[in-house]
């Protein structure tokens, strides 16, 4: 009997020779990692539900034996850890930090090579790392694959882009997992610089719903040093393996312990609006670099910007076919009569900005070098120093300042990563000396040098360095074109907005699917906040050029909303001030809006379908609703019991008409306004493309709701 036993725990050690259990401080989710076979494997359950089926970790290194198996169990910890920070900015005053973590060290036994897996369980969700201490047996190395896999528990409802080495400006296409294969070559179209890697391969931060109704989101946090993580889908049994975006020569990463790479997250939950409210990226990063934050605040601006998107004005100040800075004189050469950042309209969005209350003003094409900057594979693009004749940097600094605006600086680098870091320094200090504090930077257009690609490691180091570089001139940075985020900002604050994704400008350039942003908070923005641009209140885009037959698939109030649901401590009122001032009641709201917040809740949610948020403004007792809504007419219907109870507040309610449509009647809105309570209940209609968005500010004296109906 002692011999039968003996044989039997043999076996079972031969198919499983570690394991360990960690579970999420409030016992819903489980993680079982297993060492079968000197193999590492994970699994992730939620309430007895499989969200992660077993699943194989392990990297393949170039010109050395591969860490996929081998190992042995060294040592392991489990620990606990719960604290509470405040961000620079953000959507939450406080934010807490809570998980159980389980660390396993582990030895190659042929090769001692030394590789630890830290997991970190948190009540939405799972983080998990590889690091690679200091060590004899391997200190530099090379990675030619990442094989983490997520073996999901089913054919998942999803909504993806494709994979891409360049690009995210894609719009979201939604299928079951076994049909994106069929679905790719639709759901990849044109764009400046795009390198897509292969049939199955999807981006993240990928959102998906299981048919027993679980939401999962596969994301990545702390992306630093590493490249950027696609996932390859096995569309057979559905699993997804990591793909790193290669270099020039097709490796995936140059190592040096002691190291890690970032974090690989899992956000479930039963309710939609969890995966909003999860701060796991954010929690997976360190905390903030800088002693000093004083000079790091949330910006409200407008922008000479939406003309020239729309082709109603240029970058370029001529129309000349080819410019080389320092050798082409503009002072002989004769302006094309559209240059948009000129003095004379500067200066007239300068008084709007002050007459309305925003920060700044952002000005693109105010430099030479604009007539050949696209496409040329053209390194000295830019000095971003030298402008044009007809902007007068000295005098719109002076007049900015005396109205209490800033010009926001703009940097566009054409790809020509190289040009910039070597003008970097320069360009930061002539924005030091010339009063700009923020900066929007963009890479559109193919890398230079050749070869590289925006996701690969190159370029992630890149960004982090001008980050960085930016904070020694107290300098805010806006990346457009960058990798997308991945909870970075907590640790660098001055990083205040990304685009990193397919935003308003594509509205000019053809349109947007009309459930775009039901589906950016779910994918997109769980990495950080996104520049999206809203504030559309001209949908027709041939009213501005009647060569672009656009038209922006959206209602005046969902634009208002948009403030709310795609959260930015960035915001801009992206049209022009001329049709602002057509519609200044509901420009009211844009005014109104804050872009800090000390709290957040989801009251409605359904990826692709709808989003409503209530945030409460920074510092103040008011509060900011906003709905957005996809192609199907519904009714929003929501609770006021986030208002603090015993309290009346003035609800002014911006609203689609009846009539609304995004397509045949986008302008229809109405205005109205209600007092409410934590009691009060809204039943509101919201148009195909359409929504609504609301200010309810505390009532102070009786005066202040006299004549206004009660909710």
């Amino acid at each position: 009997m002692k011999k039968l036993v003996l044989i039997q725990l043999l076996l079972l050690m031969g198919i499983s020779l570690w394991a360990d259990e960690v579970k999420s401080p409030n016992d819903q989710l489980s993680l079982k990692f297993e060492l079968k076979d000197g193999v590492p494997t994970y699994q992730l359950s939620f309430m007895g539900k499989e969200v992660i089926k077993e699943s194989r970790l392990g990297l393949e290194l170039k010109d050395a034996d591969d860490l996929m198996g081998g190992f042995e169990v060294s040592a392991v910890e489990q620990s606990s850890f719960d604290e509470t920070w405040q961000p620079v900015w953000g959507e939450w005053k406080e934010i807490r930090n809570h998980y159980n973590e389980l660390f396993v060290s582990l030895t190659q036994t042929d090769s001692k090579r030394m590789v630890n897996l830290r997991f970190r369980l948190f009540d939405d969700g799972l983080g998990f790392r590889y690091e690679f201490p200091e060590q004899d047996n391997m200190t530099y190395f090379v990675i030619k694959e990442e094989n983490t896999e997520f073996a999901m528990a089913g054919d998942h409802k999803a909504f993806w882009i494709a994979a891409d080495y360049d690009t995210q400006e894609y719009d979201y296409t939604e299928s079951k997992l076994s049909e994106i294969r069929g679905l790719m070559s639709t759901a990849v179209t044109g764009n400046a610089s795009q390198t897509p890697f292969t049939e199955p391969g999807v981006q993240t931060a990928l959102m998906m719903k299981s048919d027993d109704g679980l939401y999962i989101n596969l994301h990545e946090a702390a992306l630093y040093e590493y490249s950027c993580m696609h996932l390859e889908l096995d569309d057979k049994n559905m699993v997804f393996k990591s793909h790193l975006t290669p270099d020039a020569r097709g490796d995936k990463g140059y190592m040096q312990a002691p190291c890690t790479s970032p974090w690989r997250t899992v956000i479930v939950s039963n309710d939609a609006a969890d995966i909003l409210m999860s701060n796991i990226t954010l929690n997976l990063n360190e905390p903030c670099a800088y002693e000093d934050v004083s000079w790091i605040e949330p910006v409200k601006y407008i922008g000479v910007w939406w003309e020239m998107i729309t082709g109603k004005g240029s970058w370029s100040y001529t129309d000349l076919p080819s410019v080389k800075l320092g050798v082409t004189d503009y002072s002989k050469t004769v302006p094309n009569g559209t240059h948009s950042a000129n003095n004379e309209k500067v200066k007239r969005y300068i008084d709007f900005a002050a007459e309305h209350g925003f920060d700044a003003v952002l000005v693109e094409g105010w430099n030479e070098g604009w007539e050949d900057w696209f496409g040329k594979s053209k390194d000295y693009v830019f000095d971003f120093v030298t402008p044009y004749p007809d902007f007068d940097v000295e005098m719109l600094r002076d007049y900015a300042k005396s109205k209490g605006v800033r010009i926001m600086m703009h940097h566009e680098t054409s790809g020509s990563v190289r040009n910039y870091a070597r003008h970097m320094d320069k360009a930061y200090q002539f924005m030091a000396d010339n009063n700009y504090n923020s900066v929007k930077s963009g890479y559109v257009g193919d890398i230079l040098p050749r070869g590289e690609y925006h996701y690969g490691q190159w370029m992630v180091n890149h960004y982090q360095y001008a980050v960085e570089k930016a904070a020694e001139y107290k300098v805010m940075v806006n990346a457009h074109e960058a990798v997308r985020p991945t909870g970075l900002c907590r640790t660098y604050p001055n990083l205040i907005g990304n685009e990193s994704a397919r935003g308003t400008e594509y509205e000019a350039f053809g349109g947007n699917n009309v459930n775009h942003t039901t589906i950016l908070p779910f994918t997109r923005l769980i990495g950080g906040p996104m520049d999206y641009t809203p504030g559309i209140f001209e949908p027709d885009v041939s009213q501005y050029n009647p060569n672009n037959g656009s038209r922006v698939r959206t209602t005046i109030a969902r634009q208002l909303a948009l403030y709310v649901t795609m959260y930015s401590p960035l915001q801009m009122a992206a049209d022009l001030p001329e049709t602002y001032a057509k519609h200044m009641d509901a420009f009211q709201f844009i005014k109104d809006v804050a872009i800090d917040w000390d709290d957040t809740k989801v009251l409605e949610a359904e990826p692709g379908d709808y989003i409503t948020y209530a945030r409460k403004e920074k510092g103040s007792s008011s509060w900011f609703v906003g709905r957005t809504n996809d192609d199907q007419a519904r009714t929003s219907k929501i609770k006021f019991d986030f208002l603090e109870p015993g309290k009346k507040y003035v609800a002014t309610i911006y609203a689609d008409a009846k009539d609304a449509h995004w397509e045949t009647n986008p302008k229809a809105y109405q205005v109205k306004k209600y007092v409410v309570t934590s009691k009060s209940k809204l039943s509101q209609y919201c148009a195909p493309g359409g929504g609504y968005a609301i200010s309810l500010v505390e009532v102070k004296e009786k005066n202040d709701i006299r004549g206004i109906k009660r909710l």
